[in-house]
């Protein structure tokens, strides 16, 4: 399972940016043609905040649909997989939406000095 990983290096990534702060909310865009599973990722977040300052967080998943488009008639096309077939017979898919893995937003406790 690579989401443990996937997950580790988000908090982790998280923290650094948060400076100190403890974290409150992550959020974070997985496209559906990433082959991140978004709910092993729910999944291992707990486990992975566990004693940083992330711990407690709240971790808001946005799943970004899968968008194509076919070389040969130029016409964009959904996408559930990272493979397809076009309208117009082709299979040469170029993917324009889904594979990413995006760090969004992060909300943290100000420190006051």
């Amino acid at each position: 399972m690579h989401e443990l990983g996937i997950t580790r290096n988000i908090v982790a990534i998280a923290c650094d940016s948060a400076r100190g702060a403890p974290v409150r909310r992550i959020r974070v865009e997985i496209g559906k043609l990433s082959a991140i599973m978004a709910e092993s990722v729910r999944f291992c977040f707990d486990i992975c905040t566990e004693g940083t300052l992330a711990d407690g967080a709240e971790l808001e998943i946005v799943e970004i649909p899968g968008r194509g488009r076919c070389r040969a008639c130029n016409q964009e096309l959904d996408m559930d997989l990272p493979y397809g077939c076009c309208s117009c017979g082709s299979t040469q898919i170029e993917i324009i939406q889904g594979q990413e893995l995006t760090i969004k937003e992060l909300e943290i406790d100000t420190l006051c000095a």
